[in-house]
């Protein structure tokens, strides 16, 4: 695949068709479509939302005690506003408990409830089933242990690129 520099985008067909633009494009409409997909099957069997779920994991990564909003605000590229209001959503439905943060007076900890750590795993187990269906097996089967790991690397370097949150 010969890579585009840009340098030869003179027109608006030329952008459209640039190979470099088409294939973010690709990406950017199979991640949206898949979120659709699997985000809606979460929703409609746990009433949660796909963001919330993801909360969900990486709070349960954390271990019992939890983390902190601005920890997690950074995970999922939120500000700190709209990760208290998700939160607060959240612990609503019972899934997750804010407690006092031992290192820091005036922070607070988010951990699982119970009932959350009911919800993550049964919503993971259809999870599993849904991302097997819609994001590997289109995938040759050689081909999909490259991709997965692949995904790992744009998805960190990415991160790494970002400025940290405050």
């Amino acid at each position: 695949m010969g890579e585009s520099d840009g340098a030869g985008i003179e027109s608006a067909q030329d952008a459209a068709n640039d190979e470099l633009v088409l294939a973010f494009g690709r990406l950017q409409g199979a991640a949206g479509r898949l979120e659709y997909l699997l985000g809606g099957a979460i929703e409609e069997e746990f009433g949660i939302s796909h963001l919330m779920y993801e909360v969900l994991l990486i709070v349960g990564r954390a271990g019992g005690a939890g983390m902190s909003m601005r920890a997690i605000a950074q995970e999922r590229v939120l500000t700190t506003g709209g990760m208290t209001r998700l939160v607060d959503r959240m612990e609503a439905a019972g899934l997750v408990a804010r407690t006092d943060d031992p290192t820091d007076r005036r922070g607070k900890l988010v951990r699982l409830t119970a009932h959350g750590r009911d919800v993550v795993v049964r919503a993971s187990r259809l999870h599993v089933q849904n991302i097997r269906r819609h994001f590997l097996e289109p995938l040759p089967a050689e081909a999909r242990e490259q991709f997965m790991e692949c995904l790992r690397i744009l998805s960190h370097a990415a991160r790494d690129a970002l400025p940290r949150l405050r």
